[in-house]
């Protein structure tokens, strides 16, 4: 006959295994992604995923957890597309007309003079988007949400009144399209990534580039560049992709988190998108940079450039490109 003891024993050995069992399941019912970014912490882009991130988070009660690695800490910008692609990253944000040369479509918010303000951007988004979901879905990948960047404009060293002023300067190219317009206005493109851009411009490998009121507060343009020519030239978007495996492994209501607060992050985003375009320059201002409206001449040499650029991926994007180009000029 067992004694009282061994039965206790056994009884308390059953539950700390029972209690064991449960740990397991909560630790597997956790799942962590990665989230690569480019860009610094301090970015409107990157301060919205930190935010994503957290709605995840308390929307699936701390089933998923997104890490979210900025400034290129853990791929470069170039790499994260392939990393969520391959799983690598289960997650990850482009900026969409990096990737022009694999496929023209990412790259028609890249087209100078297209779509110059934040509607036209949007009316440019809602043409681009099914492409977009269609061609990521081909690659294994979901298109969760996207955000503009604020207008792009010339920072230089010296004022700007044609594309002639342009003529031998090192010119940062961060994309084909950005490579391109260097190549039309004679200048010499230098490729440099957004988290080299500060090192860039303290060692003279570049004089001038084109980016948003946003770039030049981040990275402190305005201490080795004194004018920014605000030529709202177009509005380049970052999109934020999903591992489809990674998104499928996940249970229905985590799947409906993630999905919902991409969708909070895409109008979230765009606002503070807006918002911020005002407050950087004002910033850059502040910080001693000569904000300038564009001349005649130089609205009228970087139209030829948008007209050629435009043209020329016309011919590479066919069909595709030209139904696009319609349906955003309806």
């Amino acid at each position: 006959m067992l004694t009282r003891r061994p039965l206790l024993a056994q009884a308390l050995t059953a539950l700390a295994a029972t209690a064991a069992l449960g740990l397991t399941s909560v630790a597997q019912a956790q799942t962590k992604w990665d989230l690569p970014a480019a860009y610094p912490a301090t970015n409107f882009h990157t301060e919205n995923l930190v935010q994503f991130a957290n709605d995840v988070d308390k929307a699936s009660g701390g089933k998923l957890k997104i890490t979210v690695h900025a400034n290129a800490s853990l791929f470069k910008a170039p790499e994260i597309k392939r990393a969520v692609q391959g799983g690598q990253a289960q997650i990850g944000e482009i900026l969409l007309a990096n990737f022009s040369n694999e496929w023209p479509i990412y790259a028609a918010d890249g087209l100078p003079f297209l779509a110059d303000s934040y509607d036209e951007a949007a009316k440019l988004y809602k043409v681009q988007k099914p492409l977009l979901e269609k061609k990521l879905a081909e690659q294994g990948m979901l298109l969760l949400y996207s955000v503009a960047w604020p207008p792009q404009g010339i920072y230089a060293k010296k004022a700007i009144n044609s594309a002639a002023d342009l003529k031998g300067v090192k010119w940062r190219a961060y994309s084909p399209s950005t490579a391109r317009i260097a190549e039309l206005v004679g200048a010499q493109p230098v490729t440099v990534q957004a988290a080299e851009l500060s090192q860039a411009m303290a060692t003279g490998v570049i004089e001038s580039y084109m980016s948003s009121g946003a770039t030049g507060y981040d990275t402190k343009t305005y201490e080795h560049l004194k004018i920014w020519v605000d030529t709202q030239a177009w509005l380049p978007k970052n999109a934020v992709l999903v591992n489809k495996a990674a998104f499928d492994a996940l249970d229905k209501p985590t799947q409906a988190a993630v999905l919902k607060a991409g969708a909070d992050a895409e109008v979230r985003g765009w606002a503070s998108s807006k918002a911020k375009n005002n407050e950087y320059i004002d910033l850059l201002k502040k910080n001693g940079m000569t904000i300038q409206a564009p001349t005649a001449q130089l609205k009228a040499d970087m139209k030829k450039v948008g007209d050629t650029m435009l043209k020329e991926w016309l011919d590479k994007a066919g069909p595709e490109g030209k139904a696009l180009v319609d349906a955003f000029n309806k």
